[in-house]
This record gives C-alpha cells, sequence and structure tokens, in this order.
C-alpha cells in the first residue's frame, strides 16, 4: 500500500505546484494589470487550496501510517535529528508544506474577503505566492521527480 499512496503523493504534488504557478501569475498579472477579478480567479484559487489539501491528507496518511521514514520518529527521536534524510522528512518537510497549506488558505480567505479586484489580485499574488515558495522549499527535490519511469 505504501507505494501507492506514495505515487498518488508524488502526482498531486504537481499538480499542486502546477495550479500554484497559475495562480500566482494571475495575480501578478491582475494585480498589476487593468483586469477585474473573475470567478475563473476564484475557482483556480479554490483548486489550488485543494489540491494543497488533498496533498497534506494523503501526506499525514504516509506521515503517520505508511512510511518508515517518519516511524523512526516516533522510536528515537535523536536519531532522526542527527540523520539529514530523516530530519528532512520528519520535521523539515512536514513544517514547510503545513505553512503552505496555511498560506494557501489565506490567500482565498483574503482575496475573497478584499472589495476591489485589484486588492483581490494583490492578496491571491501574496498568499499564494507565499505559498508556492513554501511548496518549492518543502519539496524533496533530491527524490527521483518521476519514481518508477
Amino acid at each position: 500500500m505504501y507505494p501507492v499512496v506514495l505515487a498518488i503523493h508524488n502526482i498531486v504534488r504537481w499538480v499542486v505546484l502546477i495550479l500554484g504557478i497559475i495562480v500566482v501569475v494571475r495575480g501578478l498579472l491582475g494585480w498589476f494589470g487593468k483586469r477585474e477579478w473573475s470567478t475563473l480567479d476564484r475557482k483556480l484559487g479554490v483548486y489550488f487550496t485543494s489540491a494543497i489539501d488533498v496533498q497534506l491528507l494523503v501526506g499525514l496518511l504516509l506521515y503517520f501510517f505508511l512510511s518508515d521514514k517518519t516511524k523512526a520518529v516516533f522510536q528515537d527521536f535523536g536519531a532522526v535529528m542527527s540523520n539529514d534524510g530523516l530530519r528532512f522528512f520528519a520535521i523539515e518537510h512536514a513544517v514547510i508544506m503545513l505553512l503552505a497549506v496555511v498560506f494557501a488558505h489565506l490567500g482565498g480567505v483574503y482575496s475573497k474577503r478584499a472589495s476591489a479586484s485589484k486588492d483581490k489580485f494583490r492578496m491571491a499574488a501574496i498568499w499564494y505566492g507565499l505559498a508556492l515558495i513554501a511548496v518549492l522549499l518543502g519539496m524533496p527535490w533530491m527524490n527521483p521527480l518521476l519514481p518508477g519511469l
């Protein structure tokens, strides 16, 4: 079951990354351009936030139930902290990605609350941008980008 869930986690990361780039670019173009906030802008933000939520749920399943890497945290925390690879997955990846989820949700909330289109785009660009940066920083670039190929 672990390889299947890990493959799903890998596929969804690309969906999150692509949607993140789209919402940030649209946010920047709207902020610095003269566009009106549209239903598509709102929906893309919802899709991005939903994808990152799915990624979080799959990640939590891996973290707490399936991954041997993170099971070590609960057995010998000191040993995990002294191993760069284990520490990345057990602490750094988890914390950074949790921040990405929070930033994505803030992007949705603040862009929805803003009244003017320019403000909606600004909030989307800033908060979705922070979420995208966190995703990029927290991705395990040392692993194959497309495992199994």
